[in-house]
């Protein structure tokens, strides 16, 4: 799978809402709220990992993977399972993913990261395999920057810019 670009990650908001839990300003009722459509995406869809729900205790939490883009039309919104994001990444040009962790036991729910996937890679072209480059072309100049990319097409107008000056 291509690497997650524009990566969003929310611990310090994680911590901050468990430090209000823990200190009495916050009640539990208001942090374990999930849905059931949250818990069903949980039980078929989720990711299992280690770590132990910060609030209960009892049960490991379990990461849902929501994707939303353009070019997913109906399918926006929809949980997906892990090995499902490599494939979409292959074939979509760019969707976002949304990293939700869910206590099954206890119903706390909290957004973990967001980044990008998709084929599209950032940068100039010709920084990524299977990018085409036009061979001619000087990727990075710009064709009025002094000594650089001039041309008889826009000597004219880079004379009219200098003599204003």
């Amino acid at each position: 799978m291509r690497t997650q670009r524009q990566v969003v990650d929310y611990s310090l908001q994680r911590r901050s809402v468990l430090r209000e839990v823990q200190s009495g300003r916050i009640g539990t009722y208001e942090v374990c709220d999930a849905s059931p459509y949250l818990k069903n995406a949980a039980r078929f869809h989720g990711e299992p990992t280690e770590e132990r729900c910060p609030i209960c205790r009892q049960e490991n939490l379990t990461h849902v993977h929501y994707i939303y883009g353009d070019e997913l039309k109906q399918s926006a919104g929809q949980a997906r399972a892990l090995s499902e994001l490599a494939a979409l990444a292959m074939t979509l040009r760019e969707f976002q993913v949304f990293v939700v962790e869910v206590c099954r036991s206890c119903n706390w729910n909290h957004l973990v990261e967001q980044y990008l996937l998709g084929r599209d890679w950032p940068g100039e072209p010709g920084d990524h395999p299977g990018d085409v480059v036009d061979p001619g072309a000087a990727v990075g100049s710009a064709p009025d920057a002094p000594g650089r990319g001039t041309t008889r097409a826009n000597r004219p107008a880079r004379r009219r810019r200098e003599a204003q000056r």
